[in-house]
């Protein structure tokens, strides 16, 4: 327990390559639950952070629909550290954008999708020969919400026993800042995401300047 709370300690406090910051980007990403208390705490803050946008997605694979939650937020450094506690503590995922990455990485892209998809769309773009870099990422530890979804009605009792069996199924759930060097690539990077079910947010459209 004490070398989790270190390492969250670490975690939080790498901004901006060895950089401080009065004010950070972040998003989190989880179930609904936990996007729910990061929401509660955002606007508890008064004026100190200032929610961007939330999204809630819905994926279907096959008879699986896997269900989350993610929420974007700006302000004041020191409670979007604080923030990082409520994600890490249940399972969610977390990164924190310093303003040295706005300033000094060309065409910052957001992902966020289950693990597997991710994978996914690195092994498309890198086929495609389109070259991105990977600076910051994260993951979820704890459980994502799934359903299962049959074609064929089941009696009662065995929808019973067998939903629970996916609903508890673990789905990693990641966050990536990406930084894509060529302008060029940018429509392709955004195809093959959205091809492979990864939600992708262009940067340069949720930056808020002091």
């Amino acid at each position: 327990m004490i070398e989790d709370k270190i390492q969250v300690l670490r975690q939080a406090a790498k901004v901006s390559n060895e950089q401080s910051s009065d004010h950070l980007w972040c998003v989190a990403a989880g179930n609904e639950e936990l996007v729910n208390d990061i929401a509660y705490a955002a606007i508890s803050s008064k004026d100190r952070v200032k929610i961007l946008f939330r999204e809630h997605v819905t994926l279907e694979e096959s008879y699986v629909h896997k269900k989350f939650d993610f929420i974007m937020l700006y302000g004041d450094a020191d409670k979007i550290r604080e923030l990082s506690y409520v994600s890490k503590e249940n399972g969610g995922a977390y990164i924190q954008i310093a303003p040295f990455y706005v300033g000094n990485e060309p065409n910052l892209m957001l992902l966020v999708a289950p693990d597997d998809a991710i994978k996914k769309f690195v092994g498309d773009a890198e086929r495609k020969s389109s070259s991105f870099s990977i600076l910051l990422e994260d993951q979820t530890t704890g459980f994502i919400e799934t359903d299962l979804q049959l074609s064929v009605k089941l009696p009662n009792f065995l929808q019973d026993m067998i939903a629970p069996l996916f609903n508890m199924s673990d789905v990693v759930l990641s966050t990536v800042l990406i930084s894509i060097e060529d302008i060029e690539d940018v429509v392709k990077i955004k195809k093959i995401a959205t091809k492979n079910n990864v939600f992708i947010i262009d940067f340069k459209d949720i930056v808020i300047d002091d």
